[in-house]
């Protein structure tokens, strides 16, 4: 029989998340501060800085049983088979330990055909963790990273405090849905998370899932949060949303890496292109589901610009490519600290034929692990842009 001690769930146990709302039933951690958000109200938008990739709760106890209430808001397609539910990674000490998953929460229905949404209020869910060593422990509890999660309630049954300083250096990483954690099994095997576990870093995820879009705010976002080690992975979703052409693309670049710098001027800053894509290696967007796929139950995209407007300014992904390049080289003669990667040295055609994306557009567990095990090799070499003592 355990007896419990609740605490209060306060910003010093929580790490990843730049904003946190009190809600009627708990607190939501957003990976995008409210001024930010009320920049543009875009569904799609609030959806992903609200699914808490990277987000997880840090402290230190002697517990051998940990209780967590958490109210999550589970994602329903209207004529496709039901999502699996999230899953809550507990780690001790660095270690993976245990995983569980929570029924319950709210439910939003989305019908693809008709552009409609739906939610439906549901119960509050309960994780429960036993057999925890009976010693003083680092506890971290990732939350899932493509379910919007309320936290409700920490229960244990040894006091907790919050986990302290190890010194570990903070990367920030913004990128689209892929980085989000699209596909990815578990909160911990979303591609940065292994990369940054790899590299011994403490993750800031702001890859955000259709919203990597070069956004003002986003950058004032990374420009003023607290930030050692910056990667910017640019270009998927400027092509399957259509959202520019290469006009406005080499100006929004420059403008996006001059506010980062402006609050972080000498930090290292790592500029990614796209992993390789077929559909939009030499198409423009913009992206749409596959109607085909769809009557199947199956969820898949294709692209539907034109290759012969690639001559008017249209971007594909081989555009993007060769003009981050060229950015970065011009750019890099008056800033030493910024450097860029080649997607396709994290998944390349080869990859494609042998861990193909299964959507179309988002890389699978197995291919997940490929891309954070590469991009940690190249950013946390000893000669690495990441390398300790850069910076």
């Amino acid at each position: 029989m355990h007896t419990w001690t609740t605490t209060p769930i306060t910003p010093d146990l929580l790490r990843g998340a730049l904003d946190l709302e009190r809600t009627e039933r708990g607190l939501l951690p957003h990976r995008l501060p409210a001024r930010a958000r009320a920049q543009y109200t875009d569904p799609q938008l609030a959806m992903a800085e609200s699914q808490p990739s990277g987000v997880r709760l840090a402290f230190r106890t002697r517990a051998t049983a940990v209780e967590l209430d958490t109210l999550p808001t589970k994602r329903a397609y209207t004529g496709m088979p039901p999502r699996p539910d999230g899953v809550y990674d507990l780690l001790v000490d660095g270690r993976l330990t245990d995983q569980a998953g929570a029924a319950g929460g709210d439910t939003l229905t989305i019908d693809m055909a008709a552009g409609t949404a739906e939610n439906r209020p549901g119960p509050i869910a309960t994780l429960r963790f036993t057999g925890l060593p009976d010693r003083a422990k680092d506890v971290e509890i990732w939350l899932p990273h493509n379910e919007t999660t309320e936290l409700v309630a920490l229960r244990t049954d040894a006091p907790v405090e919050p986990e302290p300083d190890r010194g570990r250096r903070v990367w920030l990483h913004h990128g689209s849905s892929i980085s989000h954690g699209s596909n990815a099994a578990t909160p911990t095997t979303t591609w940065p998370a292994l990369a940054a576990s790899r590299g011994g870093a403490e993750l800031v995820n702001l890859g955000l899932g259709g919203s990597a879009l070069l956004d003002p705010f986003t950058a004032r976002t990374i420009r003023d949060a607290p930030a050692d080690l910056i990667s910017l992975k640019i270009g998927i979703n400027l092509v399957n949303a259509d959202l520019m052409r290469l006009r406005a693309f080499t100006p929004a670049v420059h403008g996006f890496l001059d506010t980062v710098r402006d609050g972080h001027p000498t930090a290292p800053l790592l500029v990614v292109s796209p992993i390789h894509c077929p559909i939009h290696e030499h198409t423009p967007g913009p992206a749409a589901f596959d109607p085909a796929a769809l009557r199947d139950g199956e969820l898949r995209f294709r692209a539907t610009g034109d290759p012969a407007e690639r001559a008017a300014g249209k971007l594909t992904l081989t555009v993007i490519r060769e003009e981050l390049s060229r950015i970065v080289r011009q750019r890099a003669a008056d800033d030493p600290n910024l450097h860029y990667l080649d997607g396709l040295r994290l998944y390349g055609e080869a990859d494609s034929a042998e861990l193909p994306l299964p959507d179309g557009l988002h890389p699978d567990a197995a291919a997940h692990r490929r891309i954070g095990e590469r991009f940690a090799a190249f950013a946390f070499a000893a000669d690495g842009p990441f390398a300790a003592g850069r910076g």
